[in-house]
């Protein structure tokens, strides 16, 4: 069964290639996977292979190739993505000696995958289960790992009618779980190899905090000067829904200074979300120092910012829940500011944690947004002790990427 779902899962990838441009980078990126190693690989090194979904797990499984890299420089990195949006952003990522895409999950691409690595070991990050490529890890005796990984009873694994499924759990040497209640799930099941050790991505948060970059355009933008400090927000990897309930506040209150970082950032998404401000709008791309500071919102249109953009907010939203769930709302939490987000975050720890420290706020409408920032602008010190909250929820949770690397290598 797992079989065929992936075998129609890429044939219909290929059917809809020539008129979907992720598609068709995946594809493309695929049929060069074997090349690349056959060309890069040194026969004489032993290899780590990490793979990651995309950009969101690649962050995460960061900090532990950065450790090993420092620690353990007698191994290479090999880095694989599945996603196009994962792969075309970090596909120069200096931290890893080779960067390709993982082909589709069939028998033989695993088989000849692994052939051809021959790794020392295999790390998983989050989500990523894929059967073939874990049942060879299994039968050539390669240790493999899961990092930062959640379980939930309603997953796959654990339904009634499943246990064929459940079976690709055993090809993990060790489970390095977020939460108890995944660890529980786990020896529930009969999965005694397991520990937590929370959640690399708050290591790389703060790494990326301690590393923050000053931005000019943005300053000048800002242009604060003295005591006439307007309020400034950062709204984070937002979509449309997300713009519906923020747009209008700030309509209506053009002495705080807005800087949005939309999620999809082509040409006509940015002039479509241009038209819908009344006050003077700037796009980071096209600015300069000169004139950005006569701008009452600044539209970030180019990736790589948004992390060091969050240091000069006083409150943050970030985008996503109201689809599928949130973005990354650790990155605007570690500079000590209030975050918002829509309803969509139930299956996000650190946002339900967060929520419970009192260090962000969920909203669920127009008239939520309005009256929650109604309250922070005039509740200054309330403001600022929910920010204090986030960040000191965030330097509490410090910590996992050395206990997944000491487990490791123990």
């Amino acid at each position: 069964m797992y079989n065929l779902a992936i075998f129609l899962y890429s044939l219909a990838v290929r059917l809809v290639a020539p008129f979907n441009k992720k598609a068709k980078k995946m594809l493309a990126g695929q049929r060069e996977t074997f090349s690349i190693l056959k060309k890069q690989l040194d026969p004489k090194a032993s290899y780590i292979w990490f793979h990651a979904a995309s950009l969101g797990e690649f962050e995460q499984g960061r900090p532990l190739m950065e450790k090993i890299r420092q620690e353990k420089p007698e191994y290479k990195i090999l880095l694989t993505f599945f996603s196009p949006s994962g792969y075309e952003v970090r596909k120069n990522y200096s931290g890893a000696d080779i960067i390709c895409y993982l082909p589709f999950d069939h028998y033989w691409n695993a088989r000849k995958f692994l052939l051809l690595v021959r790794p020392a070991m295999a790390i998983f990050i989050k989500y990523e289960f894929w059967m073939n490529y874990l049942d060879q890890l299994k039968r050539q005796q390669i240790p493999t790992y899961i990092i930062s990984a959640i379980f939930r009873p309603s997953q796959l694994f654990f339904r009634w009618y499943a246990r064929p499924y459940r079976e690709i759990l055993k090809n993990y040497n060790w489970f390095f779980v977020q939460d108890q209640g995944s660890l529980e799930l786990l020896k529930r099941f009969g999965h005694q190899n397991a520990s937590i050790t929370g959640d690399t991505r708050f290591d790389r948060v703060y790494e990326i905090f301690e590393q923050r970059k000053e931005l000019p355009i943005v300053e000048k933008f800002l242009n604060q000067t003295g005591n006439e400090k307007n309020p400034v927000f950062v709204a984070g990897s937002t979509w449309i829904k997300d713009e519906d309930i923020l747009i209008p506040y700030f309509n209506q209150h053009p002495e705080i200074k807005l800087i949005i970082a939309p999620h999809e950032i082509n040409g006509q998404r940015i002039e479509e979300l241009k038209s819908r401000f009344t006050c003077n709008v700037a796009r980071y791309s096209q600015a300069n120092e000169d004139s950005v500071g006569d701008a009452g919102c600044l539209i970030i249109d180019c990736i790589g910012l948004l992390s060091s953009i969050y240091r000069y907010g006083d409150l943050a939203y970030t985008g996503g829940g109201f689809g599928k769930g949130i973005h990354n709302i650790l990155e605007a939490a570690v500079y000590g500011i209030p975050v918002m987000f829509g309803p969509n975050y139930h299956k996000f720890r650190e946002a339900k944690e967060l929520i419970a420290c009192r260090g962000a706020i969920a909203v669920t409408s127009e008239e939520e947004f309005s009256s929650r920032m109604n309250d922070f602008l005039s509740y200054t010190d309330w403001m600022r002790e929910t920010g204090k909250n986030a960040k000191e929820y965030v330097i509490s949770n410090l910590g996992a990427t050395r206990k997944i690397f000491e487990k490791m290598f123990e």
